[in-house]
């Protein structure tokens, strides 16, 4: 086995443990707001590091881009998600999240005007049908707050992509992802309180360097010898975890709809990536 495939396995592993990071968090009574900006503001200062030790040269006239890009990116797309998961699972707020292909099927189309094909019509077909069995209706603990952003958040994260698309034409990811995290944390400085538990400071650097700086690290080298349609989905193991995590650390438990839900979503994710 090629060890690309296991960095990517790896990095989308790391990706699956935000929602329990950030549930833990929520335990030292933080908000969403300051939970984000120290993820994003010590992920900014490791990258930071990283690409000086490469050679950083900062372009002036791609910084209006990356403001745009940190906003919508970076603000509110971890936002609405870290929001998710406080006002209801982690479980929920992953399987929303990984809405996110049938978006960029959608914003492809619109942006890039690229063709809605049959196994891309299948899989939003899929994707609808496994949120509709998600989001159960009876579950008085689920708020359609929590459902809408949830979705929501799947849009930004589409969007996430789109924009990196635009942005790796001009940078390295690396050096896209430190601009964009950069802006992103300048959004939130308004909105954070700065002042955290000292027991706190652990988990907010955990969360900082495994699910954010070091699992970009691993999946961008992977892809010098993995393809990116493969690496993708090797990648959708990420909600797999989080569901796994979310079971054993808060004995999250989802019903048999939910879990038939939960393997449409992931599933129309895998066909589009496969694609």
């Amino acid at each position: 086995m090629k060890k690309g495939y296991l960095l990517v396995f790896l990095a989308a592993s790391m990706w699956g443990t935000l929602g329990i990071f950030a549930k833990l968090l929520y335990q030292f009574n933080l908000d969403t707001f300051t939970v984000v900006f120290y993820r994003v503001m010590i992920a900014f200062f490791l990258l930071l590091i990283y690409n000086s030790s490469k050679g950083l040269k900062i372009k002036k006239e791609r910084l209006p881009f990356y403001a745009f890009y940190g906003f919508f990116s970076i603000f509110l797309f971890y936002v609405l998600y870290f929001y998710t998961v406080r006002i209801s699972s982690v479980s929920l707020a992953v399987l929303l999240l990984y809405t996110a292909p049938i978006h960029s099927t959608i914003l492809g189309y619109l942006v890039f005007k690229e063709k809605v094909t049959l196994t891309k019509s299948i899989a939003l077909i899929m994707a609808v049908i496994g949120v509709l069995l998600v989001v159960n209706p009876n579950n008085e603990k689920m708020s359609i707050l929590a459902v809408a952003l949830g979705l929501l958040s799947g849009f930004t994260y589409a969007l996430y992509g789109v924009l990196g698309k635009m942005a790796v034409r001009n940078e390295r990811p690396e050096e896209a992802l430190l601009y964009t995290l950069g802006f992103g944390a300048l959004f939130l400085v308004p909105f954070s309180n700065f002042k955290i538990p000292l027991n706190a400071v652990p988990y907010i650097f955990a969360l900082a360097f495994f699910p954010t700086f070091l699992a970009y690290i691993l999946y961008n080298t992977a892809l010098r010898e993995v393809e990116v349609s493969k690496a993708s989905i090797i990648a959708t193991i990420e909600p797999v975890v989080a569901l796994i995590l979310a079971y054993l650390v808060f004995n999250e438990v989802l019903t048999l709809k939910q879990l038939l839900g939960a393997v449409l979503i992931i599933g129309s994710s895998m066909l589009i990536h496969y694609r």
